[in-house]
């Protein structure tokens, strides 16, 4: 039966994909990808040559129907994001829910994403946790860090390095300078560095020391 299927891919070392999603990826008749050029250096690793086309925040409201038709016509898709699993603050979400409408099925495959292996390796309470992605660049900016001062759960956020000092500055004053916190960037790359301690250290931590990269904040919740 034609579907389908969400593939999480590598979040830098290009051995964390599984056995099954290769298969898949090399099975199905098209892979839409957030970045064709990045997918195809993943494809070509594992000498899979499933036509690509491009599926992106820019163009997916337009090419959502047109690719619920084809897989009601017969073809089996895989979607992917440039780095983890499609969805979680990539695209995917419009076009599952445009399928789940039009009573696709929808399959979702278990892999990489960068909070768990952030929150894991923070030392933090992990047993409740929200993950907040990544926060608004400017509206909406302080209503969202106002409301997560009383958040009693670990807060996970994604952030980019040009935004880093910026973002843990702001967060140590609306959540207090010695909230405990980690900052994980280049999981699982050559150059991985998880840097722990409170918001106030690691926005100087990070003031001298500008990072590169992608990276993840996690923050412990307020203690009851």
């Amino acid at each position: 039966m034609s579907k389908l299927f969400l593939i999480p891919t590598p979040i830098g070392n290009l051995k964390d994909i599984t056995f099954r999603a290769v298969e898949i990826l090399g099975s199905v008749d098209l892979v839409l990808a957030e970045d064709t050029r990045q997918t195809k250096k993943l494809l070509n690793h594992y000498n899979i040559s499933t036509p690509l086309q491009s599926h992106h925040m820019f163009n997916e409201h337009k090419s959502v129907e047109s690719i619920c038709s084809k897989i009601l016509g017969g073809q089996t898709i895989a979607l992917v994001s440039d780095a983890g699993t499609p969805g979680i603050s990539d695209p995917g979400f419009l076009l599952v829910r445009t399928c789940i409408e039009n009573e696709i099925p929808v399959e979702t495959l278990p892999g990489p994403t960068a909070l768990i292996p952030a929150l894991v390796n923070s030392g933090l309470p992990s047993d409740r946790f929200c993950f907040e992605g990544f926060l608004p660049p400017k509206k909406g900016r302080n209503k969202r860090m106002t409301g997560l001062a009383d958040e009693t759960r670990t807060m996970i956020f994604y952030e980019s390095p040009f935004r880093l000092v910026k973002t843990l500055t702001e967060l140590a004053i609306y959540l207090g300078p010695d909230r405990s916190a980690s900052v994980s960037r280049e999981l699982s790359k050559m150059f991985e560095e998880n840097i722990r301690g409170t918001l106030s250290f690691l926005a100087e931590y990070y003031t001298n020391k500008p990072p590169k990269g992608e990276i993840v904040i996690v923050v412990t919740g307020k203690k009851d």
